[in-house]
């Protein structure tokens, strides 16, 4: 008989402060005869989550602590898995009141705005609260009619020291709703009630409750071995529409499978899908250990999320860098690694989603060449390595700010950077080995070392990964240690671009110029059509050579008034890469002027040899087809 059995009413009234007394006094009976029978050191912190008014858009979450000594001081987190900012999650909880195993009220202290302590109990704790929410994505909570959509570090309260206690939760759906549970959470013989062995596999499980479409398949290990893709989709969509997205899914799941040549061993035998796809819903993928939330306004077109997802449940989820693991709920969780807990992932959803026959190969090579054209030709690179921009995370991952930054300038998302120096490894080692290695062997080689070897417990990674040990797998796939030692130091611990002209040829692909032998004073924009420059001037851009920066207002190029972005263009492209021309402007200190020495277009593309009159050798075809093509066999 779990403790906190005072919270397990399915329907009914509401409970109110008028009778949660004598029911909290009926518990403390059963409570007690639970601890007679078994005085367990690890008992279980119970929940019982209900919705008893959700077009109000908040739940009412009642947990009982066991076994508490001393003050029990129960948090709301400040982070949540996946995300590396932090999130004041304590702010939407109200009503908070706490009991001891007889019912009697206690008074909780507040010594900061994320803990309530709570002293002079029993030994038991029971804490009972109010958290609104109203925000559906993979961070936080979503509240309405149609559903409860549950990140639960946002959700539930914990208390510290109690993080390896088992965890069983209870949750109540509205009596007038047709909702059921998804989640990764373990089941019970109660299809309302789940486990988790600790908090950190708890905090790592979303849970859906609404009337959703269920859909799954199977998939098998090489051993034999069968887990059950599932896919709970609550979507304003057909059920055409819903078939299609399961069967792009399904060909996503098997065609990443082969990059690393097996499933995880999913602990509870499946791995789901939770897909929100509604008019009011915001855009968001967020991986969890078995399962992920993706969520957004329509369900088409949402397979891109879905494999780059996916993914995570080998890389970040198994394959975790050290600073994420354990995952500390009270504080931003820094690594240096995100270049490629984010970044890889990125690519290898690109990747996949071309493998998997969803875009053609040519889309899939733009998109590579945007994120290289953002490291080679970023301004940010100047100041940061990959490993520098993982450590901004707390700052820029959904982080919200009031005073201006210049990260604009300073700054290149660790997805993009890491998408960069994945393309960039990708194509190294295949040329460096004759298309023998490839960043798939690294990554497989990363599973084995690292994500296969598991934990003690379910959520718990046994052997998180620091920068030395990718400089030892890539030795050990590369078999070059002066190549790994090379590649490190020079592309994700410093500075340096990767020499992707001369990689890209391989394939039968063509660096060229994306504005060959047009003048440019650099990626200029503009308010709402006038002269005022909006965003921040990038350092090494003739415009910041020049002294332009954001708010300044350009009133005339080249000796001729301007009002418009039309016009300021016009008379820079009129001329030609290394032409000085003045340019007149005011700023907050007045009237200026300063001369414009006007460059070429850096930023490139990478065309197929075809479209520049040639035509690709066997090998440069072949090339292409063993890196775009699928894996599966």
């Amino acid at each position: 008989m779990p403790l906190g059995i005072s919270f397990s009413r399915r329907h009914g009234t509401p409970v109110t402060w008028g009778n949660m007394r004598s029911i909290l006094r009926a518990a403390a009976v059963a409570t007690s005869v639970a601890l007679s029978v078994s005085a367990q050191p690890a008992s279980p912190v119970t929940y019982r989550v209900s919705f008893p008014a959700p077009e109000h858009r908040f739940a009412q979450v009642e947990v009982t602590f066991p076994g508490v000594s001393g003050t029990l001081q129960a948090r709301m987190s400040r982070s949540s898995p996946g995300r590396y900012a932090v999130h004041e999650f304590a702010k939407n909880v109200y009503d908070v009141h706490a009991f001891d195993s007889r019912g009697r009220e206690l008074q909780p202290s507040r010594p900061n705005p994320y803990q309530w302590d709570v002293s002079g109990h029993d030994g038991t704790v029971q804490v009972a609260y109010k958290v609104y929410g109203d925000h559906v994505d993979g961070t936080y909570l979503g509240i309405d009619t149609t559903h409860a959509h549950m990140n639960l570090p946002a959700t539930l309260m914990w208390a510290r020291g109690l993080d390896d206690r088992p965890v069983r939760i209870t949750f109540v759906p509205p009596d007038s709703r047709n909702w059921k549970p998804a989640t990764q959470l373990f089941t019970t013989d109660d299809p309302w009630t789940f486990t988790a062995p600790n908090l950190q596999y708890l905090f790592d499980s979303p849970t859906e409750l609404s009337a959703y479409t269920l859909r799954q398949f199977n998939v098998k290990n090489p051993d034999g071995k069968t887990f059950v893709i599932r896919t709970a989709v609550h979507a304003d969509a057909s059920a055409q529409d819903i078939d299609q997205y399961v069967a792009g899914v399904e060909n996503i799941v098997n065609e990443a499978m082969a990059v690393f040549g097996e499933f995880p061993q999913y602990d509870t035998g499946t791995y789901t899908f939770l897909a929100d796809y509604l008019p009011w819903d915001d855009g968001d993928g967020m991986e969890h250990r078995n399962s992920t939330v993706v969520t957004g306004r329509s369900l088409r077109g949402a397979l891109g999320t879905a494999a780059h997802e996916f993914f995570h449940c080998w890389n970040v989820e198994r394959i975790r860098p050290q600073g994420l693991e354990p995952f500390n709920f009270e504080e931003a969780n820094l690594t240096d690694s995100l270049w490629l807990a984010e970044g890889f992932t990125q690519y290898y959803g690109e990747l996949i989603f071309a493998r998997a026959g969803f875009t053609d190969p040519q889309r899939t090579i733009d998109g590579f060449a945007q994120s290289a054209n953002s490291v080679v030709n970023g301004s940010g690179r100047q100041f940061r390595s990959a490993v520098e921009m993982s450590h901004m995370a707390p700052f820029v991952d959904a982080a919200r700010a009031v005073d201006r930054t210049n990260f604009r300038t300073t700054f290149i998302s660790y997805y993009t950077y890491g998408a960069a120096v994945a393309l960039g490894l990708d194509l190294s080692l295949r040329d460096k080995t004759n298309g023998r290695v490839s960043l798939d062997d690294f990554m497989r080689a990363m599973w084995k070392a690292h994500g296969k070897p598991g934990g003690p417990q379910p959520g718990l990674v046994a052997r998180p990964y620091s920068i030395t040990d990718v400089r030892e797998r890539l030795a050990e796939v590369s078999g070059d240690r002066g190549f790994a030692e090379e590649f490190v130091t020079r592309y994700i611990s410093g500075r340096d671009a990767v020499d992707y002209g001369r990689l890209v040829q391989r394939a039968g692909l063509v660096m060229k110029r994306r504005n060959a032998g047009v003048a440019w004073a650099g990626d200029l924009s503009f308010s709402q059509q006038t002269t005022t420059i909006a965003n921040l001037v990038a350092p090494g851009t003739p415009a910041y050579d020049a002294g332009l920066e954001q708010d300044d207002v350009i009133t005339a190029v080249d000796g001729k008034s301007v009002s418009s972005p039309q016009q300021i263009q016009e008379a820079i492209v009129a001329r030609k890469p290394g032409d000085r021309i003045s340019i007149a402007f005011t700023r907050r200190s007045g009237p200026a002027s300063s001369t414009l020495t006007l460059k070429e277009d850096p930023s490139f593309t990478f065309e197929p040899v075809e479209r520049t009159g040639g035509a690709p050798t066997a090998e440069q075809k072949s090339f292409r087809d063993r890196w775009l093509g699928s894996q599966r066999h």
